[in-house]
């Protein structure tokens, strides 16, 4: 049997639904591998009307016999995930023999996030990118700078004074810049304790993930934020600290390009974004807020409020090219019902000039206004649906709009936030409707 390896990546500003998508994927996956970001990442599974909120681990977590990775390219606060695996222990979830940590992802230890909160702080209203405070841009930092400190630390002898010392000689940084100091001894004392309890899932994974290749299993790749939070081709300098898009799911886990199967791209129905930085798209009115309190649209890792927009094609066909998405994994269309017309991004303008691709200038992207076109809306719920016949015929035809404006078909059509709903076309693609 070939082997399956299958990347899914955020389409959008992140908060697409992926968490859900790939639990729904898990029913079928031998392995579910984390590539990038930290616990700055919130993927939200709902099975059986609990909701569960994963920050690190893979949300292959939630599924018995999935065995989840946490790559190299994912930066790991090991006392965030020691409390994330209590937490699922205490639900149930056994994660003995399944949950591999790769022995090259970098730590986030306690100086990152008061770096990360003092930076935030002293910057003018404007500049501020509205990180989660969670210390991942400073541990990507000292990543790139070459001072940071691996997972494969973390079965040293020496880690508690290795992570001492490295903690005074941050208190000077942080005295330096008028923040109160940590306590070195009781924070070294806790990740010493974190490294006793991590330290057997450190192993090699990219090596695993070869194995895994060579007996031909299925193994899928879940990206956090998404693709206009890359680092490289987001809203730059209002983006994460790492690559959200297909390319980092080589770079964060080991694994050669060639061996991707398919990139499954997750694309909301509407648009949302948290955070500052350029948003089109984003409805500063009663549609705004009727839109975030029927979706719940608040940050599953920070709480705060998402900003709420239209449905943007420059953005999704922008995101289609980038990652080579192969096909869409549309969520919370159940979200537009009572919504009438329901509007399309279908291209900018800036200055009476039409853009058709998102500009690379965040300043000139906001300057953007959206070119609409309207569609029909329909009225009641969508979450008892089951089969795509049975969908109100205003709804078929913009998910069929939708793959006319991207050129991408849809394979996946979530409808609400249980596993149960959840429609899987095989093959994808909606047609006319």
């Amino acid at each position: 049997m070939a082997a399956m390896f299958t990347v899914l990546i955020g389409a959008q500003w992140g908060d697409e639904g992926k968490g859900k998508v790939i639990d729904v994927l898990t029913e079928r996956a031998d392995w579910v591998v984390r590539y990038q970001g930290g616990n700055n990442a919130g993927h939200t599974v709902e099975i059986g009307g609990v909701r569960h909120v994963l920050h690190l681990l893979p949300s292959g977590a939630m599924r018995p016999g999935v065995r989840c990775v946490i790559g190299n390219g994912v930066v790991v606060d090991p006392l965030a995930l020691c409390a994330e695996i209590e937490e699922l222990r205490g639900a149930g979830v056994d994660l003995r023999d399944r949950l591999f940590l790769s022995d090259r992802a970098h730590l986030v230890l306690p100086y990152h996030r008061a770096f990360d909160a003092g930076r935030e702080a002293a910057l003018a209203r404007g500049e501020r990118i509205g990180t989660t405070q969670r210390g991942i841009g400073p541990a990507y930092v000292d990543k790139a700078m070459r001072t940071g400190l691996r997972a494969c630390a973390l079965g040293d002898p020496e880690f508690p004074r290795i992570v001492r010392e490295r903690i005074e000689a941050a208190n000077r940084h942080l005295a330096a810049g008028g923040q109160p100091p940590l306590e070195a001894g009781p924070l070294a004392e806790q990740l010493a304790a974190a490294a006793r309890e991590l330290a057997p899932h450190v192993t090699d994974t990219s090596r695993l993930l070869d194995d895994a290749w060579r007996r031909g299993e299925s193994v899928l790749f879940e990206g956090a934020q998404g693709t206009m939070l890359d680092v490289d081709f987001g809203t730059y300098p209002f983006v994460t600290s790492s690559n959200a898009t297909a390319g980092g799911a080589c770079t964060g886990s080991g694994v050669p390009p060639h061996r991707i199967s398919c990139v499954i791209g997750v694309l909301k129905a509407y648009t949302t974004r948290v955070g500052e930085g350029p948003f089109p798209t984003e409805l500063n009115d009663a549609t705004g807020e009727a839109l975030r309190a029927a979706g719940r649209e608040f940050g599953a890792t920070t709480g705060r409020p998402r900003r709420c927009g239209w449905w943007d094609a420059v953005v999704a066909r922008y995101s289609a090219r980038i990652n080579g998405v192969q096909q869409w994994a549309l969520t919370k269309l159940d979200v537009l019902g009572g919504f009438d017309p329901i509007r399309l991004c279908v291209a900018y303008d800036l200055n009476g000039r039409r853009l058709d691709e998102v500009p690379a200038d965040a300043r000139a992207l906001a300057a953007c206004r959206p070119v609409y076109e309207e569609m029909p809306g329909w009225a009641g719920s969508l979450q008892n649906v089951r089969r795509l016949d049975d969908l109100p015929t205003a709804a078929r035809r913009y998910l069929a709009r939708i793959e006319q404006l991207t050129g991408v078909p849809i394979g996946i059509l979530s409808l609400g936030p249980g596993r149960e709903n959840t429609i899987v076309l095989d093959p994808p693609g909606v047609g006319a409707g």
